[in-house]
C-alpha cells in the first residue's frame, strides 16, 4: 500500500504515509498504532482504494501479536462505514474470517461478534454468496479455533436462507455439537440458545431438539453445564405436553448428574427452571429436584439451592411449599457447612410475606436460631432483612420474639454485626416508635459512641442524625443531645473526638438557637483540648457547621477561635484552621 496520488483528504498526508509505513514496521507499538489509526488510512483512500488496496493488504497481513490482532478486529468494525455501501461491505469477510481463525481466544470472539455486525449490513445475494460458503469454510476448519467461531454465525444466518439451506445449517451445527474438541462442542453449547430463538416450535422439536439432547449428555461436564441455559431458553417455547415429552428426562438427569458442578448449576438457575416450565409442572417434579439439591453431598450445591428456596415457594400454594420445603429448611439451618446457613439466611426472611403470620410465628424459631449462629455473615444476613418479617408478623410480636436476640447481637464480638445493627436501627425506630425505642434501644444506640471500633463510632453518629430526622427535633433536644454530648469531657480523647463527630452530625438538625447555644460553646471548648487531634478536628467541625451558624456568632466567636488556633505548635491544627477560617468567611 503506497500513497502514489496525493488525496483530497484535508488529513496530512504525509501522517497518513507514516501510519501506512508503520503497519509494516517489526515494532509492535508501532504496528498497533498503525492499526489504531486503520480509519483515517481510510479516510484519506477513499471508498474506492480502501477496497482496490487497503483490503488486499489487511488480508495479506500477519501479525503473531493478539494486541495488534484485537485493535485490527475493533478497526474493522468501524471500517464497514469507509468501504463505499453495502454492497461492498462482503470484501471484509476475508479479513475478519482469517482472524476468527487465529489462536487466542479474545481476537476471536471479536471477530465473530463483528461478522454478526457485518452479516446484517449484506444485500441477500452476498449473503449467500459469501456468508454461507465462509460458515462452511470456519465449520469444517482443520483447527479447532476455526470450528469454535463458526458455532456464532449460525443464528444470524438461519433468518436470511431458505428452508434447505435452514436444515443444511442444523445439520452443520449437529456435527460442531458432537466435534471431537470439547472447546468446540463448548461453544455450540454457549450458542446453541441463540439459535433456537431463531426456529419457530415446529422446527425446534423436529430439528434442534435432537441437537440439544446430544449436547446434554457430552462426556465433558464444561458442555452439560451449559446445556441447562439452553434448557430453560427452549422450555419457555414449548407447553407443558411437550416439556414433559422432550425435557423431562434431560432435567432429571441434570439434577442427578454425578459431576457436582452440574448440579451446582441447575440449582443456580433453578427459579428460571420453575419459571421456564410452569407451575404445574414445578409441584409435579422440580420440587423433588430441588429436595434433592438441598439434601446434597456437596457444600456448594446446598449453597446454590439453598438461596432459591425463597424463589420457588413463592411459585408454589403455600401448603404444598410447607409439606415439601420448609422441612428442608429446618434441617439447612443447622447444616455443617457456614456457606449454606449464610446462603440460606440471605433469603429465608423473604418466606414470611410468603407463609402469612400465623404460619410464620409457628416457624418464628427458624429465624431466632440463625440470628444466633456463630458464623457472622448468617446473623448478618438476618439482621439485614428483618423488615419483612416485622411488616407480617408486626412489631408487637417482633419486639417479644426477636428483638431481645437483636439487643445480644449489639455486643457481638464481630464488629461488622454490630455496624449492621446501628445501620437498622433507624429502621427499627421508625417502627418501634418513640415510646417503645427509648425504653428498649435508645440506650444501646447512645452505647455504640464509646464503642473500641472506629467505624462503630462513626457509624453510629451518622445513626444520631436519621433518629433524629425520625423522631423530631424535640426529642433530639430532650434526649439525645444531653447523653451524646456528655462525652466531651471523657478521659480518653477518642471519646471527646467522638462528641465533635455527633455534633457534625446533629447540627443540620437541633435548630439555629441550640447551634448557638450548645453546640458553638462546646466546640470552642474542645478547639482548647491539650491533644492536638481534638484541636484540628474541632477546626474541620466548625468548618462542617458553618452554614448553620448565624453571621454575628462566627464573627464575635468562631473567627476569633480559630485565629487563635492560627498560633498553634501543631502544623495540622494550623492547617485545617485556615482552611475552617476561609470557608466560614
Amino acid at each position: 500500500v503506497e500513497m502514489s496520488q496525493p488525496n483530497e483528504s484535508t488529513l496530512d498526508v504525509s501522517l497518513v504515509q507514516e501510519h501506512i509505513e508503520g503497519l509494516k514496521s517489526e515494532e509492535v507499538q508501532k504496528r498497533k498504532q498503525s492499526i489504531q489509526n486503520l480509519i483515517s488510512i481510510a479516510t484519506a483512500f477513499g471508498p474506492e482504494r480502501t477496497r482496490d488496496e487497503l483490503i488486499p493488504f489487511l488480508l495479506d497481513f500477519v501479525d503473531d501479536d493478539d494486541e495488534v490482532l484485537v485493535v485490527l478486529v475493533e478497526q474493522l468494525n468501524q471500517l464497514t462505514a469507509f468501504v463505499g455501501g453495502p454492497e461492498h461491505v462482503h470484501l471484509l469477510l476475508g479479513v475478519l474470517e482469517n482472524l476468527a481463525s487465529v489462536e487466542e481466544n479474545s481476537v476471536r470472539e471479536k471477530a465473530v461478534t463483528t461478522l454478526v455486525q457485518v452479516a446484517e449490513l449484506l444485500p441477500s445475494n452476498h449473503f449467500e454468496e459469501s456468508f454461507l460458503p465462509l460458515i462452511e469454510r470456519l465449520a469444517h476448519g482443520e483447527w479447532f479455533t476455526s470450528r469454535s467461531s463458526a458455532t456464532g454465525l449460525f443464528a444470524v444466518a438461519y433468518d436470511h436462507v431458505t428452508e434447505e439451506q435452514q436444515a443444511n445449517l442444523i445439520e452443520l451445527y449437529g456435527q460442531l455439537v458432537i466435534d471431537e474438541t470439547p472447546m468446540v462442542r463448548r461453544s455450540a453449547a454457549i450458542n446453541l440458545a441463540k439459535l433456537a430463538l431463531k426456529l419457530n416450535k415446529q422446527q425446534l422439536i423436529s430439528d434442534l431438539l435432537p441437537v440439544f439432547a446430544q449436547s446434554a449428555q457430552d462426556d465433558q461436564d464444561s458442555v452439560r453445564l451449559l446445556a441447562i441455559e439452553n434448557c430453560i431458553a427452549i422450555a419457555k417455547r414449548l407447553d407443558l405436553a411437550e416439556n414433559n415429552q422432550h425435557l423431562l428426562s434431560v432435567v432429571r438427569n441434570f439434577y442427578s448428574d454425578k459431576s457436582w458442578r452440574v448440579r451446582y448449576m441447575i440449582a443456580e438457575h433453578f427459579c428460571e427452571l420453575c419459571e421456564a416450565f410452569g407451575t404445574e409442572f414445578t409441584q409435579a417434579e422440580l420440587v423433588a429436584a430441588l429436595v434433592r439439591l438441598l439434601k446434597d453431598s456437596e457444600a456448594e450445591v446446598r449453597t446454590a439451592a439453598a438461596k432459591k428456596v425463597t424463589g420457588v415457594c413463592g411459585l408454589l400454594p403455600k401448603e404444598f411449599a410447607l409439606q415439601h420445603i420448609i422441612p428442608c429448611i429446618k434441617d439447612l439451618i443447622s447444616d455443617q457447612s457456614q456457606h449454606v446457613r449464610a446462603s440460606l439466611a440471605s433469603v429465608i426472611m423473604g418466606l414470611a410475606p410468603i407463609l402469612g403470620k400465623e404460619t410464620t410465628l409457628e416457624n418464628l424459631d427458624m429465624f431466632l436460631h440463625l440470628l444466633k449462629d456463630d458464623f457472622p455473615d448468617v446473623r448478618l444476613n438476618i439482621i439485614s432483612k428483618l423488615d419483612a418479617v416485622n411488616q407480617v408478623v408486626g412489631i408487637d410480636l417482633l419486639s417479644q420474639s426477636l428483638l431481645p436476640a437483636i439487643v445480644n447481637l449489639a455486643e457481638d464480638r464481630q464488629w461488622r454485626v454490630r455496624l449492621a445493627i446501628i445501620e437498622h436501627l433507624p429502621l427499627l425506630a421508625s417502627q418501634l416508635g418513640q415510646e417503645f425505642f427509648d425504653e428498649k434501644l435508645g440506650g444501646l444506640c447512645l452505647s455504640f459512641l464509646g464503642d473500641t471500633v472506629c467505624a462503630i463510632r462513626e457509624a453510629a453518629t451518622v445513626n444520631l442524625r436519621k433518629l433524629a430526622e425520625v423522631f423530631g427535633k424535640d426529642w433530639a433536644l430532650a434526649t439525645l443531645l444531653p447523653k451524646a454530648l456528655s462525652l466531651y469531657a471523657h478521659p480518653n480523647y477518642l471519646y471527646r473526638i467522638t462528641t465533635l463527630s455527633v455534633i457534625s452530625s446533629i447540627a443540620p438538625v437541633v435548630g439555629e438557637e441550640n447551634v448557638k447555644s450548645t453546640i458553638v460553646p462546646l466546640t470552642i471548648k474542645l478547639a482548647q483540648d491539650g491533644v492536638p487531634n481534638i484541636r484540628f478536628k474541632a477546626a474541620r467541625t466548625f468548618e462542617k457547621i458553618g452554614p448553620y451558624i448565624s453571621k454575628n456568632l462566627i464573627e464575635t466567636l468562631v473567627a476569633p477561635c480559630l485565629s487563635n488556633l492560627l498560633q498553634d505548635s501543631d502544623p495540622d491544627v494550623v492547617f485545617y484552621a485556615n482552611q475552617a477560617l476561609r470557608s466560614v468567611a
